[in-house]
């Protein structure tokens, strides 16, 4: 049997999968399939039915996955042609220039499963696309959807001048896949750029640098912070780019101390204040922030601390040991600052839930004997849209708290 003309192998799912899928949950794991009318080949389109044989909806098969189908489309009368992936860029593409408004020199383009494009990230740095293909049905398809993004984009006035690979990560091994970075489309002796964020502008090394070289989805809670750093002495935790310090800078803070364990990330925020003018504003310090915490000297005195760490979880596993840690330096924190004092706190880890990050900064505030009032709770920027039946795509908890 086939529906509307198409001719994909049927696979039938069990009902607790068709549940999920009917929710809104685009993915059929390992031990979910029930029946496959046929032989796939990894990374071939496949119709998903229900036991009954209805059509539930078309998507990416993958043996070597635990995610053996990622699903792209609930339509039966779609046909996945250019015409169909220029569609799908379309959208998510007016979807940007909705949220964001003027706000698109650097912005995501792609947020992969919320733009239904499974497996997929792009973002926009000025004039280069930098790409991260985590799915083989995308992989396979690179040579249709790369080339329509800069026609899109193109066609829209934005200037994409190249696209960059970034696959240097082991999860694509998961799927099947090699790891590779490097031009697509386009070519250029350096690789880097300059973009500007919230007024401030920032060098970015989309080869070596970080996921694909900046991290975009804080961009409006750096913002937040930058609103009420005047007057503050404020020291920025886990400075990567120097994105926090330089925010507070721009805000009007009386001094900024920015600090990363790692050298290299340090130089970067040095050349970044360098960029903006703000060197003479600026300090900056290599050490572990677990380390510095319980000793920064009485003389230096902050009234402002932002802790935005690297996801200290990335599985259920782990998510005791990242309460601890996450618990450790919030605690440290809180009696670091003053009454009166101000805190911004994050996590960027989807296994750390909201209710858990919240549970924890409540009891690091017991723990140090102050109370908390909230100023802001925020998630990730509107480009990196949150589907609720998708709770991979909500992973940003970000709170700025007066001490009292």
């Amino acid at each position: 049997m086939s529906f509307k003309g198409r001719e994909y192998v049927q696979i039938e799912i069990s009902k607790k999968a068709e549940s999920s899928l009917n929710e809104g949950h685009p993915w059929i794991y390992d031990g979910e399939l029930k029946n496959i009318k046929g032989k796939p080949k990894n990374g071939d389109l496949v119709d998903i039915v229900s036991f009954k044989g209805k059509y539930l909806g078309t998507g990416f098969y993958n043996d070597n996955s635990k995610i053996k189908i990622r699903v792209i489309s609930k339509n039966a009368n779609d046909k996945f042609d250019s015409a169909f992936f220029e569609r799908r860029i379309k959208y998510a593409w007016d979807y940007r220039k909705t949220v964001m408004g003027d706000d698109l020199n650097c912005c995501r383009v792609i947020f992969g499963e919320a733009d239904t494009f499974p497996g997929l990230t792009v973002d926009k740095f000025s004039d280069i696309l930098v790409t991260q293909t985590l799915s083989l049905g995308i992989e396979q398809r690179k040579d249709i959807i790369f080339p329509l993004l800069v026609k899109v984009l193109n066609d829209d006035g934005q200037n994409i001048k190249a696209v960059y690979e970034r696959n240097d990560v082991g999860i694509r091994k998961l799927e099947g896949l090699e790891e590779n970075k490097g031009f697509y489309i386009g070519s250029s002796e350096k690789t880097s750029t300059v973009i500007t964020e919230n007024g401030i502008k920032y060098n970015v090394n989309y080869e070596n640098g970080q996921k694909t070289g900046f991290f975009l989805d804080q961009k409006y809670n750096r913002l937040a912070v930058s609103k009420i750093a005047k007057g503050r002495r404020v020291l920025d935790c886990f400075t990567h780019t120097g994105s926090f310090a330089l925010n507070a800078v721009r805000g009007g803070a009386e001094s900024v101390c920015a600090v990363d364990i790692s050298e290299d990330a340090v130089e970067m925020a040095r050349k970044n204040a360098a960029l903006n003018g703000f060197e003479n504003k600026m300090t900056f310090k290599a050490a572990n922030v677990f380390d510095l915490l319980p000793n920064i000297p009485a003389s230096e005195k902050y009234d402002f601390i932002i802790l935005d760490p690297p996801a200290f979880t990335k599985s259920r596993s782990t998510v005791d040991s990242a309460i601890r840690g996450y618990k450790e330096i919030n605690l440290r924190a809180m009696k670091l600052l003053p009454r009166g004092g101000y805190l911004a706190t994050c996590s960027c880890s989807h296994f750390m839930k909201d209710e858990l990050f919240r549970d924890m900064l409540k009891s690091a505030a017991s723990d140090a004997g102050v109370s908390l009032r909230q100023i802001e709770a925020r998630q990730q920027a509107p480009d990196h849209p949150i589907l609720w039946n998708v709770p991979e795509t909500d992973y940003l908890k970000f709170y700025i708290f007066q001490i009292v």
